[in-house]
C-alpha cells in the first residue's frame, strides 16, 4: 500500500486540488440569491387606484331583515346544550335586559339615508343614540360633532368630512334645490 502512494502521489494531490476548488466554486456560487426580473403591474402603466363607489354606499340597502324581538331557547338549553345554544340564550339574555331605544321625538322620524355618506350602519348608529330628525343634525355645533367622533369609531369624522349639518338644514327645510345644487340629486 505505501508503494502505491509513494507511485501515485501526484494524482493524489491533484484529485484534493480539484475537490478543494469544486467545493469553493459550489459554496460560492450556491450562496449567492437567485437575480430577481421585475415583473410589470397594473399601476406601472398609470392605472389610478380604485375609486369608492359612492352611489353603491348611498343606495339603500336590497333586503331588510327585521329580528323577532324574542326568541325562545329551545326547553333543554340551559342543561344538555351544545354551545351554540348556550351562547344564543346568553345573547337572548342581554337582549331582554337592554333598555329600550329611545322614541323618536315629536314630528316623527326623518329618513336620514338622504343625506350622503349616511349608510345603513351609521342610521342603526345613531338612531340607538336618539338622532333620527333632520333638525337634530342641522342643530349640531362643533362641540357637538366632537362628541359624536367619540362614539362612532371607525367612521369618527365622516359627518364633518361629509358635511352632514348642511345637508340635514337644507333637507329640514324642504329647499330640495339648493340641495341638489350643492350635494347633488336626491
Amino acid at each position: 500500500m505505501l508503494q502505491m502512494t509513494e507511485a501515485n502521489w501526484l494524482i493524489f494531490v491533484a484529485a484534493l486540488l480539484i475537490g478543494i476548488v469544486v467545493a469553493y466554486w459550489v459554496f460560492v456560487h450556491g450562496s449567492k440569491p437567485a437575480r430577481r426580473s421585475h415583473r410589470p403591474d397594473v399601476l406601472d402603466e398609470g392605472a389610478a387606484p380604485a375609486q369608492r363607489n359612492q352611489a353603491l354606499i348611498d343606495a339603500p340597502p336590497a333586503a331588510r331583515f327585521d329580528a323577532p324581538a324574542h326568541i325562545d331557547p329551545p326547553a333543554m338549553a340551559g342543561t344538555m346544550a351544545g354551545i351554540g345554544e348556550v351562547i344564543a340564550v346568553a345573547a337572548q339574555e342581554e337582549v331582554d335586559n337592554l333598555d329600550p331605544p329611545p322614541a323618536p321625538a315629536i314630528g316623527g322620524a326623518d329618513d336620514l339615508r338622504r343625506i350622503k355618506g349616511l349608510g345603513p350602519k351609521m342610521l342603526a348608529l345613531l338612531q340607538t343614540l336618539g338622532i333620527t330628525r333632520f333638525d337634530q343634525i342641522a342643530g349640531w355645533t362643533d362641540a357637538d360633532l366632537d362628541d359624536l367622533d367619540t362614539k362612532l369609531g371607525a367612521f369618527a369624522g365622516r359627518p364633518r368630512r361629509d358635511n352632514w349639518v348642511e345637508q340635514a338644514r337644507l333637507l329640514a327645510s324642504g329647499d330640495t334645490g339648493a340641495y341638489e345644487a350643492k350635494f347633488g340629486k336626491l
